[in-house]
């Protein structure tokens, strides 16, 4: 029914040793997933405004081995709000939350400038508010907006998938 994070994650097909980032990383279940797939070789930052869950996923991270993922205090929709430098990753994971942000056009180019060229942005979000399941109406972002913004920031759309019931999945590449 919702989101499966280590199916999307494998849909994703990053390879080993592959630098990645959860831009609203939230509880981390996905940054989980991600440390999974990119190995001792990799690295992971989660980057949230919400402290308490970031010290509560590094500590899930640790117990779990996963001693590559780095967590990161930042605003995600300021240039620069992540922490991370320019063009040093392979991918960026949007995942739940476009709908939330306020700066949708600032958080799409924040994500392009810290990827490297030909690094891929995954987005997952909502479809639909579904009867109040999801999030209000009036905050959902359409797979043609986001694709819209990403492409005005610079990236083509490389693939679709279905990340659960309730979500959809689209996978960019910085040109």
């Amino acid at each position: 029914m919702f989101s499966h994070p280590e199916t999307n994650v494998a849909t994703w097909n990053l390879p080993l040793g592959s630098s990645v980032a959860d831009l609203g990383s939230g509880s981390g279940h996905h940054v989980l997933a991600l440390a999974a797939a990119v190995g001792e070789k990799g690295k992971v930052y989660a980057v949230d405004v919400q402290k308490d869950l970031l010290t509560k996923l590094k500590n899930q991270a640790n117990e779990k081995g996963y001693h590559t993922v780095e967590v990161l205090w930042g605003d995600i929709e300021k240039i620069g709000g992540s922490k991370i430098a320019d063009g040093i990753l392979d991918g960026v994971l949007l995942s739940n939350i476009v709908f939330q942000v306020t700066e949708r056009e600032t958080l799409v180019r924040e994500a392009v400038r810290i990827l490297k060229q030909g690094g891929s942005i995954c987005v997952i979000d909502w479809q639909d508010s579904f009867g109040g399941l999801g999030p209000q109406p009036s905050h959902i972002i359409s797979k043609e907006n986001i694709t819209a913004l990403l492409q005005q920031a610079g990236c083509v759309m490389d693939r679709e998938f279905t990340p659960g019931e309730h979500h959809y999945g689209l996978i960019f590449k910085k040109s």
